[in-house]
Parts: structure tokens; C-alpha cells; sequence
């Protein structure tokens, strides 16, 4: 009898145990973590009599992540936008063999396509892009994420050196041209101001004017160096062609000193990676792509040679240079010297999570991210009406900007380049004004002296004003040769 209540006793245990282990169990799997949520639509979660889909999925941020005691991302939002809608009910099971879907040597299909096939899922919401050969076994819905193919690269490993001129990177050609064009036509007022101004000399045949040329283009020079500089303008109009271009430089040196200084922070230079021809020309860069994802078998497919290069590359160094997931791609990419060819909008997706990683602008293979399901299954046309009206709705949209939310300080994508001439319109037109005040202002102290000369000597304001230009615009040698004969019959 004690024996028979022992081995009872023992039993009840051992079932107590079990049931506890099989409750932790089911509280640490994604499939039971990913329970039903609200979307956008009208969900009411596990409700009686809504019909319950099975979902494969794959773990790649942002898409899918596990987060506590839950999954969450973009597609789970987005299958809980769906179920709101089409009022289902859903469990969620990540893939088995962490694969998209592609042919297996003995062809049988892999990864959540597989699932699909073998009746163990319903329907596929990740990441997972729309090819042909897909679409020979599975149905797809209407894309809810347009992409391509781009390549990630690590902007220290990207970065071309720095060319030997580069301090002249901050403004463009067309800039820099103005600015000198903007400092002669200065010091060239600067010299006719002087010139014309009574105030910078008041005996043109006998003084020798400060603001020669050679002296207009010290003056300035020394503006541009933030130094003082002389000769020193004592006239009205000389000193508002001064005050006019001293307040452009400090403008135009502030900007300058701005946007090197972001161009040295941001290294922003001009890739020397920018497209998929530079990467195969290149030998410091080891490139791949996820294994047996549709980035791989489009690059088998394509009939370009630079694609067929790609695709050679990486057919015989598979075993070192394709990676298995996304996340692997990414550490690599920051890790050592290689570039990630895959889906452009993951990639966004990384520059703006990781601000040392940057997407080369070429783009190939515009392509689109789809819901599979099992051929003539009752779900699929549904589920892209339903996914239409959430991009109508823009609340595909709004998953979007959620998560590609950039940790960045600066954007992803966002880029620093040298400034245009428009970007500096105001302060050439400013520049521009100032100068045209100088030069009327010295008219007006010419006219005033020519005026009072007039009513001296009387003679015409008109002649006097005529004569004390020509005077002044003249060189002085011939000046004193025609005094000479003068000043010797004076004698």
C-alpha cells in the first residue's frame, strides 16, 4: 500500500512539472508572444467566431522584433491593421530555417515560402519581395513597401581621400567665380570712388591719391582676411563701399567656415562608390548579399555583364562573402572592409540606425515587398484590397515614418554639398547695392565741390562738374606736362 501511494505521489509530481515547464515554454515562444493586436481597423482581438490565420514571419528589424513579451514591428502593425479590417484572428510563428524562400538542391523550397507550400502557414507577412519564380508557387498580394537593390557601405572604408585642394570644396565653381568677380568690381569702385570722391584729395594735379588700384586691391584683400588694411577711406562714399564689403566678407567667410566644417564632420565627399560598375572595378571592398534571397538569383538572372560580374564574384567566394541574415550583413559591414548589396529600404534603415553607414545613391531592380499566401487561397484578393486602402488611407505611410525613424543627427541620405551662387543671392545683391551708393555718393561730394568751384571762378557747374572728372580720371603726368608752359609764364 505504501508502495502504491509512493508511485502516486511520484506521478502527480511529475505531471505538475511537466505542465510548469510546458507553460514557461509557451510563455517564452514567439508564437504565443505575438498575440492578436489592434491595427488601424476595427479589431476586436480574440473574439468568438472570427477565423484564426496561421502567419509566418522572420525576425529582421524593423520589420519583426521581439520586444519583452511580445513581437512588434512594421509587419506586426500592419497585421494588426489587416486583422482589423478583414476581422481575423492570428498566431504568428517565425520560420524555422530563418530563409525567405528560395529552391533547394533537391527542389523543394526553403524558408517561409516552404511553409506556405507544406500547408504549415496561411500566409507570409515580412519582408519578403515579390519574384517570379515566387509567384509560380505562392500568390502575393499588392506590394505594401516599394524597394531595389542597393549597396551599404562604412563611410570611412567609402570615403575617397581628400584631393589636394579640397579647402575649395565649400563653395562651388560658379561660386567661386563671383566672389572674385565680387572683389575686383569692389576694388575697382573702391579706386573710381577715390578717384571721383574731393574728400580723399582735394588737388588732383599736385596730390597723389591713397587707393591707387594696386592699393584698392590690398585694401580689399585685407577685408577678406579679417585685417585692417590701408590706405584708410576718409570720404563719405569710400567709407560705405568699406563698411558694404567688409560685412559681405564676415557673411561669406561665416558660410565658408560652416559648411567645411561640415564637410569635414559629416564626411560627406563625394563617394567613390557610387554605383554598381565602381564596386566591381574596385579591390579594397569584398561585396556580398544574403544566401539564397532574391538579391542572390536576380543577379544570376540578369543579362548585364556588370551584373554577371556580381554574380560570379559571389558564386565563387559564397562561402566567405554571403552572409545569412541581415543583422550578420550589417555588423560586417561596420566590422570590416565589405559592402551589403540587398534591399535599398533596409539599408535606409541601418544608415539611419548606424550614422558611420551610408547607402550608395545607385538603385537596380525597383521590386516590392508582398503577402504570400497559397495559390487560390480566398484570403489573397482581400488582403490586397485591403492593403490598397491602407495606402490611400496613408497609414502605410505613417508605419513608415515610425519606423525608419532616424537616431541620426543628421538624416539618412541627407548630404552636405559645396554652396551654389543662389544659396549667396542676397549677399551678392547687398554687396551689389552698397557699391551703387558709394559710387552716387561720390558723384553727389563731386557735384557739391564743382558747385562751389563754380561760384569761385564763375564758370558753368556743368564745365567745372565735366572738367573735375576728366581731371581726376586722368593720369597725372600728362596733367603737369600741360601746367608747365603756365607756370613758367606766370613766372
Amino acid at each position: 500500500m505504501d508502495k502504491g501511494l509512493h508511485f502516486t505521489i511520484c506521478v502527480i509530481t511529475t505531471l505538475l512539472l511537466l505542465r510548469e515547464s510546458s507553460q514557461a515554454g509557451e510563455e517564452n515562444d514567439p508564437e504565443i508572444l505575438a498575440a492578436p493586436k489592434c491595427g488601424f481597423g476595427d479589431s476586436r482581438g480574440a473574439a468568438e467566431g472570427l477565423p484564426t490565420l496561421t502567419v509566418t514571419t522572420i525576425l529582421e528589424d524593423p520589420y519583426v522584433m521581439v520586444r519583452g513579451a511580445e513581437l512588434e514591428g512594421y509587419c506586426m502593425d500592419l497585421l494588426g491593421a489587416l486583422a482589423g479590417m478583414l476581422r481575423f484572428q492570428y498566431r504568428v510563428k517565425v520560420v524555422g530555417d530563418g530563409q525567405y524562400g528560395a529552391v533547394a538542391a533537391g527542389g523543394n523550397w526553403t524558408g517561409m515560402i516552404g511553409e506556405i507550400l507544406r500547408r504549415e502557414a496561411d500566409i507570409a507577412v515580412a519582408p519578403l519581395t515579390v519574384t517570379s519564380a515566387r509567384e509560380e508557387v505562392v500568390s502575393f498580394t499588392t506590394p505594401f513597401l516599394q524597394t531595389g537593390i542597393g549597396i551599404l557601405l562604412r563611410k570611412d572604408t567609402a570615403s575617397q581621400d581628400m584631393s589636394f585642394f579640397h579647402f575649395l570644396s565649400p563653395f562651388s565653381k560658379e561660386t567661386w567665380t563671383a566672389l572674385l568677380f565680387a572683389y575686383l568690381l569692389t576694388c575697382f569702385c573702391l579706386f573710381i570712388v577715390a578717384r571721383l570722391s574731393p574728400c580723399e584729395w582735394s588737388e588732383p594735379r599736385n596730390e597723389e591719391n591713397h587707393f591707387t588700384f594696386l592699393n584698392s586691391l590690398w585694401f580689399g584683400a585685407g577685408a577678406l582676411a579679417l585685417q585692417g588694411a590701408t590706405p584708410r577711406p576718409q570720404a563719405l562714399s569710400v567709407r560705405v563701399i568699406a563698411v558694404v564689403w567688409w560685412l559681405f566678407t564676415l557673411a561669406l567667410l561665416a558660410a565658408y567656415i560652416a559648411n567645411f566644417t561640415a564637410l569635414l564632420s559629416s564626411g560627406s565627399e563625394q563617394l567613390p562608390i557610387q554605383t554598381f560598375e565602381d564596386l566591381v572595378k574596385q579591390r579594397n571592398l569584398e561585396f556580398g548579399t544574403l544566401e539564397g534571397s532574391s538579391t542572390f538569383y536576380y543577379f544570376k538572372n540578369s543579362k548585364n555583364p556588370i551584373h554577371q560580374m556580381i554574380y560570379e564574384y559571389m558564386e565563387k567566394r559564397r562561402e566567405h562573402v554571403l552572409v545569412k541574415t541581415y543583422q550578420e550583413a550589417v555588423q560586417r559591414v561596420m566590422d570590416s572592409n565589405y559592402a551589403f548589396i540587398g534591399e535599398s529600404i533596409s539599408q535606409d534603415l541601418a544608415a539611419a540606425r548606424h550614422c558611420n553607414l551610408i547607402r550608395a545613391p545607385e538603385v537596380i531592380g525597383a521590386r516590392g515587398f508582398g503577402i504570400a499566401t497559397t495559390q487560390a487561397s480566398p484570403w489573397t484578393k482581400p488582403l490586397s484590397i485591403a492593403v490598397l486602402k491602407l495606402r490611400e488611407s496613408g497609414d502605410l505611410d505613417y508605419l513608415r515614418n515610425k519606423w525608419w525613424e532616424s537616431s541620426c543627427l543628421r538624416q539618412s541620405q541627407e548630404r552636405w554639398g559645396p554652396l551654389e551662387p543662389p544659396a549667396l543671392g542676397g549677399l551678392f545683391l547687398t554687396l551689389g547695392i552698397g557699391l551703387a551708393l558709394g559710387v552716387l555718393a561720390a558723384l553727389a561730394e563731386l557735384s557739391s565741390s564743382s558747385r562751389r568751384t563754380a561760384a569761385h571762378t564763375k564758370k558753368s557747374c556743368c564745365s567745372v562738374f565735366t572738367e573735375e572728372i576728366c581731371t581726376r580720371l586722368r593720369i597725372k603726368a600728362p596733367a603737369r606736362q600741360s601746367q608747365e608752359p603756365s607756370g613758367k609764364a606766370n613766372a
